[in-house]
C-alpha cells in the first residue's frame, strides 16, 4: 500500500437519516462509507449489522437495492418502517394522531420503568433509578395496548412502533442506552410523549429486512456489496466481553417492540435474556482461542469467507480488542484489501461512563474508526478496484454528524 495521505476524505454531503440514539452509529462516518461504495459501483448491498438503520435509510435513498439485518427486534421494526413501506408520509397521519390521542393507562412499563418527579430526583422509594417519568410511561403503555388492538399489517405496525421510539428516545432520562439511568431527572424527560410519523420515503426498490445470525445470512443472500459493522469487544483486559454490550444496551427497545412482558433482572430492570450468559455475541468476545488468534477476529474472518459478494467493507474500532494488523492478516487471507480509511475523533458518551471501579477509559485517548474495503478472493485480481491499486488514506477528524 501507499503511504498515508491526509485530508483524503469524501464529501460530507449524506441522505438525511432518522433513529434513536446509538451508540455505535456510524452517523459521522457516512460520507467515508458512501465514498467507498461508490468507488465500485454496486446495486444492492447487505447491510449485515443494522441496528439502527442509518446506513440502510442511506443506501436506499442513495438508489441501492438494500438488504438490512440485525439480530434486535427493534433494529427490524426500523428497518421494516424505513425500507418496506411503499406508501407516502401522509397515509399514516391518521392513525399516528389516533395512537398519540389515547388515553393513559398504567400499565407494564409504568410499573417497572416509570418515576415521579420528586423534587427532581430520579431515584424512587424502590431505590431504584427510571429511564421515564410516569406521565410518560403511562401515555406508553396506553399506546402499545392500542397499537395490538388495531391489529395493524406488518409495516403499518413498524411505522406506528417507530413513531413511538422515536418519540420516548426525546423524553427518556438516559446517557442514550438502557444499562443504567441518570439520578436527576433529564431536562427532556419533563416533556410531554407526543408521536409524530417517521420521515417516511415511499421504497420502490425491492428491499428486504431480516432478523438472523449474520453468518447464516451473509451465505444465503448474493449481493454486490456487504457492509459489515460487527460490535467490538472491550479493549480492557478486566472487562467480560459480554458485560452490558449491545443487546443490554437496548433491552427497552426490544421489549417495546416485542410487548413481551419479560422477566427482569437488576437495577435498570434488564430482559433476563439479555443476561451475559445469553445475549454474549462471539464478535465481542476478547478471549483468544486455542490457536492463540482472538475469537473476535476468527469470527470476522468466517463471516467474510462465507459472504456471498464480490466486495466488503468492514468497519472496526480501535476501541476493540482486535488489532489493525491481526485484522489485516485475517483480511488478506479473504481477499485484497483495497482500501483502508481511518478516522480519528471522540469517543461517544457511552466511553466515558464507569461500570466498576477497575474499568475507566482515558477520555484523552484517541477512538480511531477503521474501514476497510476488501475484494473477495474470488473475483479476478486484475480487476481489483477496477484498476487502482490499493492505498490507504486517513481523515485526521469526523465530518459533524
Amino acid at each position: 500500500m501507499e503511504s498515508l495521505r491526509l485530508f483524503d476524505c469524501p464529501a460530507l454531503g449524506v441522505p438525511a437519516t432518522e433513529g434513536i440514539k446509538y451508540a455505535g452509529s456510524k452517523l459521522g462516518l457516512m460520507p467515508h462509507i458512501l465514498g467507498l461504495i461508490e468507488q465500485v459501483g454496486p446495486r444492492s448491498v447487505l447491510d449485515g449489522f443494522s441496528g439502527s438503520t442509518r446506513v440502510s435509510q442511506a443506501l436506499a435513498q442513495r438508489g441501492y437495492r438494500v438488504i438490512s439485518n440485525d439480530t434486535a427486534a427493534w433494529s427490524e421494526v426500523l428497518g421494516t418502517c424505513y425500507l418496506l413501506n411503499r406508501e407516502p408520509r401522509d397515509h399514516y397521519q391518521a392513525l399516528i394522531e389516533h395512537l398519540d390521542h389515547v388515553p393513559p393507562v398504567d400499565g407494564w412499563f409504568t410499573e417497572h420503568y416509570g418515576g415521579q418527579a420528586n423534587g427532581g430526583c430520579a431515584v424512587q422509594a424502590d431505590g431504584l433509578k427510571k429511564p421515564f417519568q410516569i406521565h410518560n410511561t403511562r401515555k406508553l403503555d396506553g399506546i402499545r395496548s392500542e397499537i395490538e388492538n388495531l391489529a395493524l399489517d406488518h409495516v403499518a405496525k413498524a411505522v406506528a412502533l417507530t413513531s413511538l421510539m422515536l418519540a420516548l428516545d426525546q423524553v427518556d432520562n438516559t446517557l442514550g442506552h438502557f444499562a443504567s439511568y441518570l439520578r436527576q431527572w433529564s431536562p427532556r424527560s419533563y416533556k410531554e410523549l407526543t408521536l409524530t410519523v417517521p420521515n417516511l420515503r415511499g421504497s420502490t426498490q425491492d428491499h428486504a429486512v431480516f432478523r438472523r445470525d449474520i453468518i447464516d445470512l451473509a451465505s444465503e443472500v448474493s449481493v454486490d456489496l456487504a457492509y459489515f459493522d460487527p460490535p467490538y469487544g472491550s479493549n480492557n483486559e478486566k472487562m467480560p466481553s459480554s458485560r452490558v454490550r449491545y443487546a443490554a444496551y437496548y433491552h427497552f427497545w426490544t421489549s417495546a417492540c416485542l410487548f413481551d412482558r419479560p422477566d427482569l433482572f437488576g437495577k435498570a430492570k434488564r430482559r433476563a435474556d439479555t443476561s451475559d450468559k445469553i445475549a454474549a455475541s462471539v464478535f465481542e468476545d476478547f478471549r483468544r482461542s486455542g490457536s492463540g488468534r482472538f475469537v473476535a477476529v476468527e469470527a470476522i474472518e468466517r463471516l467474510i469467507a462465507a459472504t456471498n459478494a464480490r466486495w466488503i467493507i468492514l468497519s472496526h474500532s480501535s476501541g476493540g480488542r482486535a488489532t489493525a494488523a491481526e485484522l489485516g492478516e485475517a483480511l488478506g487471507r479473504c481477499g485484497t484489501v483495497l482500501d483502508v480509511i481511518e478516522v480519528d475523533h471522540k469517543r461517544n458518551v457511552m466511553a466515558g461512563m464507569k461500570w466498576t471501579n477497575e474499568w475507566v477509559r482515558d477520555a484523552e485517548e484517541s477512538n480511531r474508526e477503521l474501514l476497510f474495503l476488501i475484494e473477495k478472493r474470488e473475483a479476478p485480481l486484475e480487476q481489483a478496484g477496477n484498476g487502482r491499486e490499493g492505498r490507504q488514506h486517513v481523515c485526521l477528524s469526523s465530518p459533524p454528524s
